[in-house]
């Protein structure tokens, strides 16, 4: 509790603040109470919340609405109660350099570490339900408690701080979970009890069941731990229905509740599995997806590379220095579970890649999203932006995030075509369109249908007839279209359906295409 630690300016509205060893930094908050007024600044003015800036070791300054009338060094009274919030954290990874900064092994011989302090890593943040109220932890940060009991206006506290809580509860850790079967709060890669507010990156730490304060094991309670033998640090765990899977840098692990007097087992499922990012696995029932440092995986009781077509388009245009920020979602309605990662050209996330489970096939595409919740309460998925923006998903045709709403170039293209793998060129000449636009709100919805034709791979697409490059046609088809005459040559062919007016909603089936054989030159 600071005393008389406000000194003000004449003519100013800076007010410094002198607390020895606050620890807070730029752009942090903080609240004051109890204080009284300085230098003409009322009361009211020094106790409410500000942002911190122009940090000493021993002072910072804050910005008051009222200008000082008077310069006071010292003042306020004797009665001031200082409340840091939690100082935030890097939105943007900047990469580490030196020798052994990494773990070993980690990218390719010669090239830059891109590993960083613990305290300069990318703020990320885990929680989860404790009944009604919320676990909360920072990523090699602190854990906290929020009680739903204290209305949604009051802040969450430290879980060491909680009334009840021993000597032993850990004060830092990598993610925490509460296992659902059994009621017990988890800390993966936490500190140990000999060395409370340290990380030890490869041990795990579960509390007394049914009880978030007690963590010292005795011979009457649950709590207890675990240590992972392989690799350099726990990335993230995922709970599915009977176990939790624990990813370190290299393996995969399960954790599953025996009951006592072990409480939890932990057995190896893959000595060679990587995984991008703490958020990059999620679970779908007892099916598990993530991706990892180059590869897809499933683990269905047995890890698996997950066959993907488009892998070499995902992992040769992406920016690893902003991995961490890779985050997997789930879209229920559709089966489908979607990867955001950042392109190589961005520094936040700008594309997706979607495996749907239920077809067992891949598509990407474009778009800005930062986290995702899947329809659960609401019947949508819900999804943020970095610009702070809140989305529908799954909702109607068009785009709504402006006014008026406007249209969606939606739109699917096939691979390459060929007969005779390629030796033969083809001549294309009718397309029978199979398309539905119900539900679609416009009265006369249409999509485009082109056909796209090249006679060399790598080759560009042309809209023209010159045939020494490429050949393509684009037909209108309307609703209760037949069929479309088209006339195209090359040695290999794409389709693409593609809609951008508003309102207009479609569902592709089997479209045809009538072609012949057109020699081999």
């Amino acid at each position: 509790m600071p005393i008389n630690c406000f000194a003000t300016t004449s003519g100013s509205t800076t007010v410094t603040v002198n607390i020895a060893n606050h620890g807070a930094i730029n752009t942090a908050y903080v609240s004051f109470s109890g204080a009284t007024a300085v230098g003409g600044v009322p009361a009211s003015d020094l106790n409410k919340e500000h942002e911190v800036s122009n940090v000493t070791s021993s002072s910072f300054t804050i910005t008051v609405s009222t200008t000082a009338s008077s310069t006071v060094s010292a003042g306020g009274g004797s009665a001031i109660i200082a409340e840091f919030q939690v100082n935030p954290g890097l939105d943007t990874v900047v990469p580490g350099n030196g020798w052994g900064a990494g773990t070993w092994g980690r990218g390719t011989w010669g090239s830059a570490s891109t590993s960083l302090a613990t305290s300069d890593v990318l703020r990320l943040w885990s929680h989860d339900n404790f009944g009604e109220d919320l676990i909360i932890n920072i990523r090699n940060g602190g854990i906290f408690y929020w009680d739903r009991t204290n209305g949604v206006s009051s802040r969450a506290i430290p879980l060491h701080s909680l009334a009840g809580a021993d000597s032993a509860t850990p004060q830092v850790a990598k993610k925490v979970l509460v296992s659902d079967r059994d009621r017990h709060v988890i800390a993966f890669g936490c500190d140990a009890i000999g060395s409370i507010g340290t990380v030890d990156p490869l041990l795990i730490r579960f509390s007394d069941q049914e009880t978030p304060t007690t963590w010292l094991p005795t011979a009457t309670n649950t709590a207890g731990d675990l240590r992972i033998s392989s690799g350099s640090e726990i990335v993230t765990a995922v709970e599915t229905k009977q176990q939790m899977l624990v990813f370190t840098d290299v393996s995969l692990h399960a954790m599953q509740f025996l009951g006592p007097p072990f409480t939890f087992g932990l057995g190896i499922l893959s000595e060679n599995t990587t995984i991008i990012a703490p958020n990059a696995a999620i679970a779908v029932d007892d099916i598990v997806f993530w991706m990892g440092e180059q590869d897809f995986y499933i683990y269905t009781g047995a890890v698996q590379k997950l066959p993907c077509t488009v892998l070499d388009y995902v992992f040769s245009d992406f920016n690893l220095l902003q991995k961490e920020k890779v985050f997997t979602a789930i879209n229920s309605s559709f089966g489908e579970v979607w990867w955001f990662y950042p392109s190589s050209t961005a520094t936040e996330i700008d594309r997706y890649v979607i495996y749907n489970y239920e077809q067992k096939i891949w598509y990407i595409g474009n778009l800005e999203r930062t986290a995702w919740v899947d329809r659960g309460i609401r019947s949508n998925p819900i999804a943020a932006s970095s610009t702070g923006h809140l989305f529908f998903h799954e909702d109607g045709f068009d785009d709504g995030s402006t006014t008026p709403q406007t249209g969606i170039t939606a739109f699917i293209e096939s691979s390459q075509q060929d007969i005779q793998d390629g030796n033969d060129f083809v001549f294309l000449r009718r397309l029978i369109p199979d398309i539905t636009f119900r539900n679609s709100s416009t009265d006369a919805p249409s999509a485009v249908f082109t056909l796209k034709a090249r006679n060399f791979p790598g080759a560009t697409y042309s809209n023209t007839d010159d045939s020494t490059v490429t050949q393509s046609a684009s037909v209108p088809i309307e609703l209760f279209t037949n069929q479309a005459h088209v006339r195209l040559r090359g040695r290999s062919f794409a389709l693409r359906v593609e809609s951008t007016a508003t309102g207009t909603g479609w569902r592709l089936g089997s479209p045809r295409v009538d072609i012949r054989p057109d020699g081999s030159r």
